[in-house]
């Protein structure tokens, strides 16, 4: 009998582990875990949509500009048309894009949370404007509270496989514009210290809220070193018109350093064309306008590629986030991301079920593994959200964070080399051993870093399914939920920082 499995000793068995091996949740997955697998687009399909892109912004160009937007984008070579569309010639804005912001790390207020959005790097969290809370038990639907909100964070900050959490839902209990984007961006912040997105009606708000970063953080270096928020601006109208007061918002986050998601979300067949290689040309040519402005005003500014083409039921009218094009449309858009070296962001999980249900689970599924697949970065709506992003769902979190790293081992393959091919543990096994692999040394080491072992899906015999209690997934991801917001909230913030933003702001966000 072969003495190969006891060869080496301890440093062996090390190097057996350590092989493929992750230091993430578990072993076998990761943060940033590199896709890139999976090409909707050929190389010759990037370059004309590329080439279409640039064809848009030169020939056909944007309206709605402000005028500091006109006279930026004038000055270092656009021009604007007698109707008042804004031109981008094609050599401006490939000489802009060299200057793009590249390598940028998205932070969280804690260290080990930080996020590195480079190359194919995968990452996945929380993103939508629900208005509704879905109760799975009861079906009753509910409007949506800061509250709401607040626990939203705190089960992001508490499950592994959430990297990021950008605001899920509405405060509809806060009434007041201002008050309300202050506070959301409050309750992101207070909910989890992983990096946090938000959004901002006006840039005099965002302004006012960099105060209370600045407060967070220590001041204002401290909050240009490690900004701990991503702004998400939809600076589009599609098809091809600025939002004035989101052009605002760039500036004040070009001013202060803070990251920005530029998204273009047009509706294919609504306000993009229905041919989705024309939807994805319109939204890469809106986002390229964005990220044009922003290098404009600060050279190498952070900031994501955006373009978020959604789908419509083309027989209602409907938004269909759950649709096989809508995840065909984002791995094409990650495609695009990576063909000019820009770290991106796509949507994927936006089932149009409205209940934690089989639709949902596929729906979810396909769309977050083909984005993932395609080395999408930021996949954003990765989990709790339904009907199209108008409703959400508590213990959808605790299901969704398993389905996720399901899909992080699916994306991350397998290594081969001269130990994962196995041919002496074969012949260890097979020439005079036990004729099984069970119990042996590499099985035994690989066990962890190989395989991802999911906290609530059911892997029970029928028999053991059948004489269990506990038969239903959705009351025990219920009960996760309930246990994980029992516990203590998080120890980030602290009472004396927290108190001092209170002191300064509205916040409408009891304390826990």
């Amino acid at each position: 009998m072969s003495t190969t499995r006891r060869s080496g000793g301890r440093a062996a068995r090390r190097l057996e582990r350590a092989d493929g091996a992750g230091t993430g949740p578990t072993e076998a997955i990761w943060p940033g875990i590199s896709g890139g697998q999976y090409k909707a687009l050929t190389d010759a399909e990037l370059a004309m949509i590329d080439d279409t892109a640039m064809r848009i912004l030169e020939e056909i160009g944007l309206k709605g500009a402000t005028q500091t937007c006109i006279d930026t984008i004038c000055a270092a070579g656009g021009s604007l048309t007698e109707d008042g569309r804004l031109l981008m010639p094609e050599p401006m804005v490939r000489a802009v894009l060299k200057i793009a912001g590249r390598g940028f790390k998205l932070y969280g207020q804690q260290a080990q949370h930080d996020i590195d959005p480079s190359g194919s790097r995968i990452h996945f969290g929380t993103s939508g404007a629900a208005v509704h809370i879905v109760d799975s038990e009861t079906s009753e639907i509910r409007d949506s509270t800061l509250r709401d909100l607040y626990d939203m964070a705190r089960l992001a900050n508490a499950l592994p496989n959430l990297h990021m959490f950008q605001r899920t839902v509405v405060a509809r209990d806060i009434t007041d514009p201002r008050e309300m984007d202050i506070n959301t961006a409050y309750a992101c912040l207070a909910g989890t210290a992983k990096p946090t997105g938000t959004s901002f009606g006006s840039p005099e708000v965002m302004e006012e809220t960099v105060g209370m970063l600045r407060i967070l953080m220590g001041g204002a270096e401290a909050l240009r070193a490690r900004p701990p928020i991503c702004v998400s601006t939809c600076f589009i109208v599609p098809p091809l018109t600025f939002a004035e007061e989101a052009l605002g918002v760039i500036e004040c986050a070009a001013r202060h350093g803070i990251p920005l998601k530029l998204v273009s979300a047009g509706q294919a067949g609504a306000t993009s064309p229905a041919p989705l290689a024309g939807a994805v040309a319109q939204q890469t040519a809106e986002v390229l306008a964005g990220l044009v402005y922003v290098n404009l005003l600060n050279p190498g500014h952070p900031a994501t590629f955006g373009a978020l083409p959604f789908v419509s039921d083309l027989r209602t009218g409907a938004m269909s986030g759950g649709s096989a094009e809508q995840g065909l449309l984002m791995a094409a858009c990650a495609q695009m991301a990576r063909f000019y070296d820009i770290p991106c962001a796509v949507s994927a999980g936006m089932t149009d079920s409205k209940l934690p249900d089989f639709q949902a689970g596929y729906e979810k599924g396909y769309t977050e593994l083909l984005s993932a697949l395609a080395g999408a970065n930021l996949v954003y709506e990765a989990a709790g959200m339904y009907g199209s992003l108008l409703g959400c769902s508590f213990e959808s979190f605790v299901l969704d964070n398993d389905m996720i790293g399901s899909i992080m081992r699916a994306t991350r393959g397998f290594e081969v080399n001269e130990r994962t091919l196995a041919l002496e543990t074969i012949r260890d096994v097979c020439v005079g051993g036990p004729g099984h692999f069970l119990g042996h040394q590499q099985t035994l080491n690989r066990m962890q870093s190989d395989y991802y072992y999911p906290a609530l899906a059911d892997r029970r015999t029928p028999q053991e399914w059948a004489a269990a209690e506990d038969k239903d997934l959705l009351e025990r991801a219920r009960a996760r939920t309930r246990e994980l917001l029992a516990a203590p909230p998080p120890p980030h913030i602290a009472p004396d920082i927290d108190a001092d933003i209170r002191a300064h702001y509205p916040i409408r966000l009891a304390r826990p």
